[in-house]
């Protein structure tokens, strides 16, 4: 297939969903999609709907900016606040919430705070304004810590000595652990992230299969590629087989991208611990500048506060993320937290499972059941059809 509808095709979605049903017969299963851009593709094609009410999806802590915990947001806002700092960041950084605001009301109140498409942009922001030092707000899993390694490694060889990076990198395979090892929720199976993929190969996966004994396959972000990640997860435990497998193949190498690994190996290594939303700290998963890169490292170039923000109690993203409930069972979601007036970072990310939900209008249990499939015609006839 070559063509975005081709991955939409309705009867291709029929047959697979026909298939799934076979293959699941009675028994209920529970899968966790790891990514965020899965969860918003399964909520705005009604994808919920097409399976069987006997295989439920549930998503996991995959969403990057979701996953930064308050005390990292305010120690942003410190250092955007600083008089001669010029803070940059991606867009999704700019709405999330900390205990005094977000990045965006901090520019309102003054600061300096830009948002940028690339590392490279803050980069090119620093050597236009040498008399400001300019901090880039690192943020993300393997899938765009590269981007901010190639930046660093430009940065050293042009000399550039007032530009840092506030690194909050985050890697893949400690918070699955942190998931499989968890009491309060059980899983039969993973749909593996496909950005994080590229980069990384599937091979960090076998631990999966190995120790815990669970199918995991890596999918891809149109409709077909979900139904596709299911029937194989389904087909592996008929068959008795676990396995990591790999869907998404036309973009995902078996190996991942050696050339982003070599380079990320140059200039990060390992933080012995971090903490992550909703799963407290993790030991190993998060990268920081190395050594050889200590000079653009923002947190020992600043004495920055490093306070632990406990979140608002309202607010119930950790479970969220978790995927031990639903965003419509936190007694805020849809009233006092909402896209505009977010409290917790899953409703302002594009990733965030509960913007998915909010946005899609899956706003409540009742409507999960009723609602149609508000914006993917092809999948919708699909689901017609049942």
């Amino acid at each position: 297939m070559k063509f975005v509808d081709e991955f939409r095709d309705p009867a291709a979605a029929r047959a697979l969903v026909s298939s799934i049903r076979d293959l699941a017969k009675d028994d209920e299963f529970k899968f966790m999609e790891v990514c965020g851009g899965h969860t918003h593709t399964i909520y705005r094609h009604g994808i919920e709907h097409l399976l069987p009410a006997n295989v439920e999806l549930v998503h996991g802590p995959g969403c990057p900016v979701c996953v930064i915990p308050m005390g990292r947001v305010d120690d942003a806002m410190w250092l955007a606040e600083k008089p001669d700092v010029i803070f940059t960041s991606f867009g999704d950084m700019m709405r999330v919430p900390g205990s005094r605001g977000s990045l965006l009301e901090a520019k309102a109140r003054g600061a300096d705070v830009r948002f940028v498409y690339s590392p490279l942009d803050s980069l090119r922001i620093a050597t236009e304004n040498p008399d400001k030092h300019v901090v880039f707000f690192a943020v993300g899993f393997e899938t765009t810590a590269p981007s901010t390694a190639v930046t660093l490694v430009r940065a050293k060889e042009l000399g550039v000595t007032n530009f840092s990076v506030f690194c909050n990198h985050v890697t893949i395979v400690p918070p699955l652990k942190a998931i499989l090892d968890s009491p309060d929720l059980r899983l039969d199976g993973f749909l593996g992230p496909g950005h994080v993929s590229t980069v990384v190969g599937n091979r960090p996966y076998r631990f999966v299969t190995e120790v815990y004994g669970k199918p995991i396959v890596v999918a891809g972000f149109e409709p077909l590629d979900i139904l596709a990640a299911v029937h194989m997860l389904l087909a592996q435990i008929r068959e008795g087989r676990r396995e990591v497998e790999n869907q998404y193949s036309r973009v995902v190498p078996e190996e991942g991208n050696p050339q982003a690994l070599a380079l990320l190996g140059e200039v990060f290594e390992l933080r012995p611990h971090f903490e992550w939303r909703g799963l407290g700290f993790i030991s190993q998963s998060a990268l920081k500048l190395n050594d050889a890169y200590a000079e653009f490292d923002a947190e020992m170039r600043f004495d920055m506060p490093g306070i632990r923000v406990a979140d608002p109690k309202a607010c119930q993203c950790g479970e969220v993320l978790k995927g031990v409930i639903k965003p419509w069972e936190c007694k805020v979601f849809g009233t006092a937290c909402t896209p505009e007036t977010p409290i917790g970072t899953c409703m302002v990310s594009p990733e965030g499972a509960c913007a998915a939900y909010y946005n899609f209008g899956r706003l409540h249990r009742e409507t999960a059941v009723l609602i149609g499939m508000p914006s993917a015609p092809s999948v919708g006839a699909a689901a017609s059809a049942r």
